[in-house]
């Protein structure tokens, strides 16, 4: 199975707060189911930025965040150069849908997308 990895608190966002599009500078033909991973950095700011825009989500303290592994699956269906989902920044938003969590399983990520040996 593929995977990406994705900072916290967005992968967070992804599996439990509504975020339907990943941001990234490039783009992708990959579609279908692809598990989540999440390293160990952590982005503040974007953290910050969330909790004032969407005060309604009520994220994890910074330090409860599950970090270093797999956290979930989510399916991607599309790439695009535009959106009208809140959360596309661009300038490449990857189509989320069906995201689903599952307990944290250690694994070292990689940049772009990577292969995971699915248990």
């Amino acid at each position: 199975m593929k995977a990406l990895s994705i900072w916290q608190p967005w992968a967070w966002l992804i599996l439990h707060g509504g975020k339907d599009i990943e941001n990234r500078s490039w783009p992708t033909q990959q579609r279908g189911i692809i598990a989540v991973h999440t390293g160990k950095k952590f982005d503040q700011e974007g953290y910050d930025f969330v909790r004032a825009e969407w005060p309604e989500i009520q994220m994890p303290k910074t330090y409860e965040f599950e970090r270093g592994g797999i956290v979930g699956t989510v399916k991607i269906v599309d790439c695009v150069k535009q959106s009208g989902s809140p959360w596309f920044f661009g300038p490449f938003g990857f189509v989320l849908k069906d995201p689903k969590a599952i307990p944290l399983q250690a694994f070292r990520g990689r940049q772009g997308f990577f292969t995971y040996p699915w248990r």
